[in-house]
């Protein structure tokens, strides 16, 4: 249990559930009331209508759609950009390894001490250019 992230996880996840009650809370309590001030109605989340005997509560849907995209923006912004900043910050391209160089002839890669390349077998020696080695077969 004590291996891994699982303790992490877990307080992750309460954490996420009383944030999600506390955003819950702040749409029921103030933004929904917010709205129905602004259209007239008196109480946002008991608007509802009835076909057949069956009751929509389409208020309170209202209000959980409300939440979950509170929750949602919060989350986005307040935890998923300032992780995705940091990461790009800690991926940095790798410096150049200086135990191996391009050949310029073939473009392949040669350890620095070689005085030829093991693709086309040019010389490759840093004062004359490179020279590929040619074999007479006569």
């Amino acid at each position: 249990m004590l291996r891994g992230n699982v303790v992490d996880l877990a307080v992750a996840i309460v954490i996420g559930v009383a944030f999600a009650a506390l955003v819950a809370a702040l749409v029921a309590d103030f933004i929904t009331p917010l709205i129905s001030a602004i259209f007239g109605k008196p109480d946002f989340s008991a608007l509802k209508f009835t076909i057949n005997g069956s009751t929509f509560l389409y208020g309170d849907f209202i209000n959980k759609l409300i939440t979950f995209i509170s929750v949602a923006a919060a989350l986005f912004f307040l935890v998923v950009k300032p992780v995705n900043v940091l990461i790009a910050r800690a991926r940095r391209e790798p410096p150049a390894d200086p135990t191996t160089k391009k050949c310029p002839e073939c473009l392949s890669t040669v350890p620095l001490d070689a005085r030829r390349c093991a693709f086309c077998t040019s010389e490759l020696s840093a004062d004359a250019p490179p020279q590929r080695l040619t074999v007479d077969v006569s």
